[in-house]
Order: structure tokens, then sequence, then C-alpha cells
């Protein structure tokens, strides 16, 4: 009882373990068996071989057969003819025995042609098989080959979906915000590089205008103006419009 049930697990366990291997690779489980009928068809034709070279011995023991019992019957018919029945009577029964000879033996080679017949009869239609089976590895081979590729091909076409929620999408999301903070920083650098601009601009407004007041007084200093004169443009530029505005206003009192 502990030992049948010891044996059924055992059973299972090893079941289990082939069907892991069959599951694992199953074209390599098909080449195996194939290799393996393949093996036992190269031994049964060696056996076939075999079994037609005591076919062949046997039809050469028939052939011999029927030339002795040809041979006798000459015997018995030259020595019928010559008178001398009591040696004529000694090859008759020797002819008796070699017919009966005959018989048994051509019955075995009828037996053994049959047998090698059906044996040969078989052998080609497990090599026609064999060659089926050949070409439905290959076949499968290709074919298991192509899913896996198709499946593969289908898992990438769903990996690279840009969604927020896959690898694709947050390595993305990473892309933007590394593009987002060098343009921030050129923006920045831009800013300040325009202050910079401005205070050198402001700076060379100012050293012009002290530029244009120094030769104003190189001017009054070498008499070339008066300080009045030197001062009309200035004064000028700067009342001008006002000036005009109160002669307008008294022209109309």
């Amino acid at each position: 009882m502990i030992f049948g049930k010891f044996w059924r697990a055992m059973r299972a366990q090893v079941n289990k373990l082939a069907n892991f291997f069959w599951t694992a690779d199953p074209i390599a489980q098909m080449q195996y068996e194939y290799d393996s009928s393949v093996a036992q068809l190269k031994e049964g034709r060696e056996g076939l071989e075999q079994y037609r070279a005591l076919v062949e011995r046997v039809s050469r023991q028939v052939a011999n057969d029927k030339a002795h019992v040809s041979s006798l019957e000459a015997k018995v018919k030259a020595y019928l003819q010559t008178g001398d029945r009591e040696t004529a009577a000694r090859f008759a029964l020797e002819l008796q025995k070699a017919k009966q000879d005959l018989g048994e033996n051509e019955g075995q080679l009828k037996l053994h042609e049959e047998a090698y017949n059906n044996n040969l009869s078989k052998i080609k239609h497990a090599t026609g098989k064999l060659a089926k089976i050949r070409e439905k590895i290959a076949k499968y081979d290709s074919e298991l080959k192509m899913s896996r590729a198709e499946a593969e091909i289908s898992k990438l076409a769903t990996s690279f979906n840009f969604d927020v929620t896959t690898d694709f999408g947050q390595i993305e999301q990473v892309i933007q915000d590394k593009i987002s903070l060098n343009r921030a920083k050129t923006r920045v650098a831009a800013d300040l590089s325009g202050e910079g601009i401005a205070d050198i601009k402001r700076e060379k407004a100012m050293e012009g205008a002290l530029a244009e007041q120094a030769l104003k007084d190189f001017e009054v200093s070498m008499g070339l103006v008066t300080p009045e004169t030197a001062a009309v443009p200035q004064a000028a530029k700067e009342l001008g419009p006002a000036v005009t505005g109160k002669t307008t206003e008294r022209q109309q009192n």
C-alpha cells in the first residue's frame, strides 16, 4: 500500500519533469523523436538486409533442389530405358526425397518472400512518414520562431507608447524637463547680458555728453565762440517749445 503510493508519487513527479522539458522546447523534442525513429528505421533496414540474405540463401537452395530433381529424373529415365530397374528404383527413391525437400524449401521461400515484402512495405511507409515529419518539424520551427518574433514585436509596439505611465513616457518627460531647464538657463543668461548692455549704453552716453562739453569749453577758451552763443543751441533746444507756446498765447489775447 505504502510502496504503491510512493511509486505513484514518483511517477507523477517524473511525468511533471517530462512535461516541463516537452513544453520548454517542443521543436527539440520533435527532433529527438524524429532522430530516434530514424535510428530505429536504420536498425530495421539493417535487419531487413540480413533477412534478405536469408531469403537469397533459401532461393539458391530451391534452385539447387530443382536442378537435383531434374538430374534424378533424367537418371531414372535413362536407367529405365536401359532396362536397369534396380538402379532406376534407387534413383527414383532419391528423387522422391529430393522432391519432398524441394517442396519444403519452396514453402519456406514463399513465406520468407512474403515476410520480406511486408517488412519492406512497412519500412517504405515509415520512411515516407518520416519525410513528412521532417517537413513538419521545419514548418513548425519556422512558424514558432515567427510567432515568437510577432509576440516580441507586439510587446515592443505596446512599450513604444509614449504615455506618462510607461517607461518611454517617463523618459520623454525627463528629456522635456531637461530641455526646459536648458532654455531657462539661456533666457536668464540673455536677460543678464541685456542688463549689462544697458549700463554700457548709459556709460557711453555719459562719455559722449562729457566729450561734447569739453569741446564747447575748448571752443570758448580759444575764442571760437562766446559763452552765450555756445549755450544758445542748448538753451534754444530746451526752451524753444515753451517760448513758442507763450507767443501763441499772447497773439490769441
